[in-house]
């Protein structure tokens, strides 16, 4: 049996199916960047001196760093196909350092139709692990995903 490759629309998606994304390795670049971008520089994450005398014993990328990355790693599966981001729910579990590789397993754990976009509300459940296999964040998210791709003049198009 095949399986079609992402994106997926709201009726390919069903309760309980599970998709696993690529691995994405936290860099350097990852950590500066992101602190330039948000102004956050805590010296958790910019400081190795101040880190390596911390509960980590070094730097650490930030929380909403790691949450970034892992809805850019989910992304390609609702690609074209996501009206509206709703809802975001986070739990950061265990550090993400420099050099760790991640990646998200995903689970459909709710949809419910709407006939006024046409699609609906889809509830996903995102764990992102790292090299080890441990969860390091849980992601609840709600999406509103269309059942077809295109979008003209504000009008989904199957």
């Amino acid at each position: 049996m095949s399986i079609k490759p992402p994106p997926y629309t709201y009726d390919e998606f069903q309760v309980g199916m599970r998709l696993r994304s690529q691995g994405l390795t936290i860099t350097e670049a990852h950590v500066v960047q992101f602190a330039g971008l948000t102004g956050d520089y805590n010296p958790l994450h910019v400081d190795e001196v101040f880190a390596k005398n911390t509960i980590f014993e070094g730097r650490v990328a930030h929380g909403l760093l790691t949450l970034s990355l892992a809805t850019g790693l989910f992304a390609p599966l609702v690609a074209g196909t996501t009206i509206a981001l709703l809802e975001v729910n986070v739990k950061f579990l265990k550090p993400v350092k420099i050099g760790d590789t991640i990646y998200v397993d995903t689970e459909v754990v709710d949809k419910k139709p709407s006939n006024k976009y046409n699609g609906g509300v889809i509830t996903f459940r995102l764990e992102v692990k790292n090299q080890r296999d441990e969860v390091v964040a849980v992601i609840d998210q709600k999406l509103l995903i269309a059942r077809g791709l295109a979008v003209k003049n504000n009008v989904l198009r199957q």
